[in-house]
């Protein structure tokens, strides 16, 4: 019994001073992986987006100019021509040479052509055609066929409506306020308080020119109230 109790003694006396084995290389390439990891410093998962353009190219600030500068050139261009159009289309045509003055246009834009313009307006015929300014103005044809040497505008000296012609009652009527007119164009019933205006009819190379009205009223004998 007591030489159990010794034996037991002397083996735990061996194996309290036993060393621990040594680990193989292996160990401690595993061990060194993992140190180095820990030991790493920490960057963020994310990466900053680089700026592209879709297609790959960004222009410098040079063609950026460059392109900014014609763009503004072709958006600019028409519309420095378009006023100068607008212009020359509002203003009515001139008759050049001689005394001047502005060609009638007809209904559709075309020059009022004496000749064609009887062929198809007979004695006693009021019509409109595009006069001084562009305001509706009416031919008169007279008892001989012929276009008289005057014209009469058709604004209403009231508040400005188109007088029309009517025929049956060989008068000007307006259909805004009442006014009426004689067959010349003399106020003969308000509330329009003047005549219409007159136009003075030329001719050139067979095209019916108006140019304005200067001389005595024939209808009032008074000087035209047009010219103030």
């Amino acid at each position: 019994m007591l030489r159990a109790t010794v034996v037991a003694a002397l083996v735990g006396a061996a194996s309290a001073f036993s060393v621990a084995p040594v680990a193989g290389p292996a160990s401690l390439a595993k061990a060194d992986a993992s140190m180095r990891i820990r030991s790493a410093p920490r960057t963020s998962s994310r990466v900053a987006p680089k700026m592209s353009a879709s297609d790959g190219f960004v222009p410098d600030m040079g063609r950026r100019q460059l392109m900014n500068a014609l763009l503004l050139g072709s958006v600019s261009g028409p519309l420095l021509v378009l006023p100068a159009v607008l212009i020359s289309y509002l203003v009515p045509a001139k008759a050049g040479g001689g005394g001047g003055g502005t060609v009638a246009k007809d209904a559709l834009g075309n020059d009022v052509k004496i000749e064609n313009w009887l062929k198809t307006h007979g004695p006693g015929d009021r019509s409109l055609v595009q006069g001084l300014k562009g305001d509706a103005t009416y031919l008169i044809v007279n008892d001989d066929k012929a276009l008289e040497n005057f014209a009469v505008n058709a604004v209403c000296t009231h508040l400005g409506c188109v007088v029309p012609w009517n025929k049956a009652a060989n008068k000007f009527c307006c259909p805004c306020h009442g006014s009426q007119y004689d067959k010349n164009g003399k106020v003969v019933r308000g509330p329009a308080p003047l005549s219409l205006a007159l136009a003075k009819r030329g001719e050139q190379d067979g095209t019916v020119v108006l140019s304005s009205w200067t001389e005595t009223d024939f209808r009032t004998g008074t000087a035209p109230w047009w010219k103030a």
